[in-house]
């Protein structure tokens, strides 16, 4: 019997440098710079080398997703998710295709989790609730394919944007 695919999906409030899975994806800028936010807490607790392999990979285009190792971070793996350019906005064509770049580099090497932010709400000024409707969709229709993913997470800062997320996968879910 095929597993329902809302069974797959966490939404909590936490700390996304601090969670266990495979990998945890940053909302990255098309220079690959881990600068402010959820990329900022990745270059300050995942050590130097997440950046040094980023400098090899930038610059990537626009609502691509490249692979890095974990660094000091508890994840094996960051997937950068170029939703902005550096010091740009998110769009929504680019929060799309960078959602779904990022699953499929977890596809691609196997991962059997993989954790989000909420990708491009920060400094790149995406709406929250349009943020979490196009992530959700996104992750739904890959969750509905053939995937190696048993766990998809979304790792909200605050309580507003955890529920915001919950309301948005109720919608989407039906």
């Amino acid at each position: 019997m095929e597993t329902d695919w809302r069974s797959k999906i966490v939404i909590r409030q936490g700390d996304i440098t601090e969670t266990e899975a495979d990998a945890i994806v940053n909302a990255a800028n098309t220079d690959l710079k881990l600068g402010a936010g959820v990329a900022g807490a990745i270059r300050t607790k995942g050590g130097p080398l997440i950046q040094q392999e980023c400098d090899k990979l930038s610059p990537v285009r626009l609502g691509d997703a490249v692979i890095t190792g974990g660094g000091n971070l508890p994840a094996r793996y960051v997937i950068h998710a170029a939703s902005m350019r550096l010091g740009g906005r998110t769009t929504e064509p680019n929060l799309r295709e960078a959602t779904r770049n990022s699953l499929l580099r977890a596809k691609e090497k196997s991962l059997k989790s993989i954790a989000f932010p909420a990708i491009g709400t920060g400094i790149a000024g995406f709406p929250l609730d349009r943020c979490a409707e196009v992530m959700g969709a996104e992750v739904r229709d890959h969750l509905k394919g053939e995937t190696s993913l048993e766990q998809v997470e979304f790792v909200l800062y605050d309580k507003p944007s955890l529920y915001m997320f919950q309301h948005a996968f109720a919608k989407v879910a039906d």
